[in-house]
């Protein structure tokens, strides 16, 4: 059974309840409550070390690829439980797809690193159209057009990160996991992305995980701020809410000392 293809206007993506998520007896994140909402930017903030990226990988079983990974509770992707025994992961990954810390694109041309993972899942149409409109969703189109048969890695550090995000679009998914997209960049390749993140969930619901509290601030609608519990010493979601209400008005007080600077 695959997971189920519903579309609906409204209500969240995915439902987390209760979620934990353990690499043998190591507890990285425990009782992880959210709602990620629909064509809606979530960021999740916090110390380094509370789980940030180990509940951002869950989002697409990712976090399976490391030996001894044990989940508790529910995860639900359109109302369906993903980690269900019979939901198959690399569809999980096709309709989630993921942008990681570090720009990755492969040694191939810039043409190539768009188009492979769309020929992997069998694209049969217009692979040029495909390409083309992947990388403008991008952002991208108008620096590359002219050199799609030269090397992604040759494509500044910015660039690259906007290749890789064309990429994970060309096969289409529902949900765009980032990673600390712009942690490598420098400025103006950051507010690009973050730009970028604007147009691109007019289509298509984004999660990210970041350090920078400014950027969390301007591009997220909603965030959530994890902490370590004091007993269990696993991470998990201490607060979420919109934004602006973080950022502005937390209910929790470690909530205010991280986002204002005075935690730790």
């Amino acid at each position: 059974m695959n997971v189920k293809n519903v579309k609906e206007n409204g209500g969240p993506v995915l439902e987390a309840a209760g979620l934990g998520i353990a690499y043998g007896d190591f507890k990285a994140v425990a009782n992880v409550n959210l709602s990620i909402q629909r064509h809606k930017i979530t960021a999740i903030i916090g110390p380094s070390g509370c789980g940030k990226t180990t509940l951002l990988r869950s989002f697409n079983r990712m976090n399976e690829l490391t030996p001894g990974t044990q989940v508790e509770g529910r995860l639900l992707f359109e109302g369906q439980d993903l980690y269900d025994a019979a939901v198959d992961p690399v569809e999980v990954r096709y309709r989630i797809g993921m942008v990681f810390q570090r720009p990755n694109p492969f040694p191939k041309s810039i043409f190539e690193n768009v188009a492979w993972a769309a020929r992997i899942h069998g694209f049969r149409g217009r692979m040029d159209q495909l390409v083309e409109s992947s990388l403008r969703q991008a952002a991208l189109w108008d620096e590359v057009k002219d050199k799609l048969d030269q090397s992604g890695l040759a494509l500044s550090g910015g660039q690259q990160q906007r290749l890789c995000i064309a990429r994970a679009l060309a096969v289409r998914p529902e949900v765009l996991l980032m990673d600390e997209p712009a942690s490598s960049l420098d400025p103006i390749a950051t507010l690009k992305i973050e730009e970028l993140m604007q147009d691109l969930k007019q289509s298509y619901t984004i999660v990210i995980v970041t350090h920078n509290m400014q950027q969390a601030a301007r591009a997220s609608d909603f965030t959530a701020m994890m902490m370590l519990d004091e007993h269990t010493r696993a991470g998990t979601v201490i607060e979420f809410d919109e934004t602006q209400t973080i950022f502005t008005r937390p209910r929790e007080k470690r909530t205010e000392d991280y986002v204002t600077g005075r935690f730790g």
